[in-house]
């Protein structure tokens, strides 16, 4: 798969139906800047896109992911197939949000339960000590471990452990 050859096959089909960037993006949920990063093969798009994407110029997915159009396009019981998987992907990142969420919940409220302690004077008595230092250890692993998993940062470690994995094997 060359992710050059699909960007480029996306912006003729932008061009073929007269869209810009913009408007694509409109149709599609996502940022300009999204749609030009595909067009450029920096980045793909999610699954549950490639599927709302190969339906609006009326093409398969195959098509896309080869980055040009085809005779015979995917048959009905693959694409349904897809739908399902990509209905999956997007469940399991659902999930994935609102552990996340309540993980920032539980983290502001150990914020919240360092400050009433330190302004009551007692963070230095023990067993309030322990009580603080747990909240803001918890809170400050739950702001990092959010930080990596919203920011591009993780596709690289992700990236990093794929290749550790393969040289272990």
């Amino acid at each position: 798969m060359d992710g050059i050859k699909i960007g480029h096959f996306l912006r003729e089909l932008r061009n073929t139906k007269g869209l810009t960037q913009e408007q694509l993006a409109e149709i599609l949920g996502v940022s300009n800047r999204s749609v030009s990063r595909w067009e450029n093969g920096n980045n793909l798009p999610d699954l549950s896109l490639l599927i709302e994407i190969a339906e609006y110029f009326e093409g398969g997915i195959d098509e896309l992911l080869d980055g040009e159009r085809k005779k015979s396009t995917v048959d009905q019981k693959q694409e349904e197939m897809l739908q399902k998987v990509s209905a999956y992907n997007n469940l399991e990142k659902e999930m994935f949000s609102k552990k996340m969420c309540w993980m920032f919940i539980l983290a502001f409220a150990g914020i919240v339960l360092y400050a009433v302690i330190d302004t009551l004077g007692l963070s230095w008595v023990q067993p309030y000590e322990s009580i603080v230092n747990m909240a803001l250890g918890f809170a400050s692993g739950t702001l990092l471990t959010g930080f990596l998993y919203s920011s591009r940062y993780i596709f690289k470690l992700k990236a990093i452990k794929a290749r550790l994995f393969h040289k272990m094997k």
